[in-house]
């Protein structure tokens, strides 16, 4: 099976460099853009199954996405974005000033840190990856799977299909409305085609980032 594993595109908290977490913050114009970008990359392939978080941003970018095409959407809550807590709302810069020693600890050591009144990211991965392996379950080696998540969650999500320790989080970029291509029989047998694919809308050697997660 192949399964397409998608940020949702950008927000006007994303460009504004907000914590966003589990605000229901829905796409920018530029973020509408590159979902229609993705949608149109991916026009001409078949997509078996499509599964997003419930969160707009999510929903939209895949729906976006899968265009004109007669299938239904499963929304999956265990895909939702990491819990950010207090930080939620604010600015890195805010945040700096008010619970600066985290902050540091989220860039310098990540899998340690426990977001205020949030998650870890192994109370992420701990409800990302059953809900991804949900929505896998049945398909066959023709099938290809759509799902739209978001940043946090797909970086626990590759770390642990690349067998990299949750540590090594900012070892790669999650751009607005990128693919990753998965391929393998079984979701525990998975292997990463492409990481980070957002040339439908940025150059190979464009910045295509946010200024928060």
């Amino acid at each position: 099976m192949r399964i397409l594993l998608a940020r949702h595109g950008e927000t006007p908290w994303n460009a504004e460099g907000r914590y966003q977490g589990q605000e229901d913050i829905p796409l920018s114009p530029v973020g509408i853009g590159q979902a229609r970008a993705l949608g149109e990359r991916l026009r001409e392939l078949p997509i078996t199954r499509a599964v997003a978080s419930p969160l707009t941003r999510a929903r939209q970018t895949a729906e976006f996405a899968l265009g004109e095409r007669d299938l239904p959407l499963t929304l999956d809550p265990g895909l939702m974005e990491i819990a950010h807590g207090t930080w939620e709302g604010l600015l890195a810069s805010e945040i700096r000033e008010r619970d600066g020693e985290r902050l540091q600890a989220w860039r310098d050591a990540p899998h340690e840190v426990l977001m205020p009144q949030g998650e870890s990211l192994q109370h992420v991965f701990d409800r990302a990856w059953p809900a991804f392996a949900r929505a896998t379950e049945g398909l066959g080696d023709g099938d290809t799977l759509l799902v739209v998540a978001h940043d946090a969650v797909n970086r626990v999500l590759l770390c642990h299909v690349l067998g990299i320790p949750l540590s090594k989080l900012w070892g790669f970029r999650q751009a607005p409305t990128t693919i990753n291509l998965l391929e393998g029989p079984d979701v525990d047998r998975l292997e990463v085609v492409r990481l980070n694919d957002c040339s439908h809308h940025t150059l190979l050697f464009g910045e295509a980032v946010h200024r928060a997660l």
